[in-house]
């Protein structure tokens, strides 16, 4: 029983970095891992070259409206306030200036 409680103990941090780097299968695997992510990063970036300003405008319009929906009333002078340092121009408008 204590043979199988060693078995599945979780390796150190950096013995499991000695175990993937000593490894080659497992060296190349992840490179090969990293230049396929890296080159799907670099693909998608080309691709946004082709695609309609106006397009990319109206689908970021419906994720904003979508998420102004979403934030609770009680949330939105705070996220107002993150709003003001981040600059962004989106502002939840106040309560009172509703009613005027």
């Amino acid at each position: 029983m204590n043979a199988l409680s060693r078995q599945h103990q979780p390796l150190p941090h950096w013995a499991f970095r000695r175990q993937v780097l000593s490894d080659p299968l497992r060296l190349r695997l992840r490179q090969w891992q990293q230049v396929r992510t890296w080159a799907r990063l670099i693909r998608e970036a080309e691709a946004l070259w082709h695609v309609d300003v106006r397009e990319l405008r109206r689908l970021g319009a419906l994720e904003l409206y979508q998420l102004l929906q979403e934030v609770p009333p009680p949330q939105r002078g705070r996220v107002n306030r993150w709003l003001d340092r981040y600059a962004v121009a989106t502002r939840f408008q106040s309560e009172e200036s509703e009613f005027d």
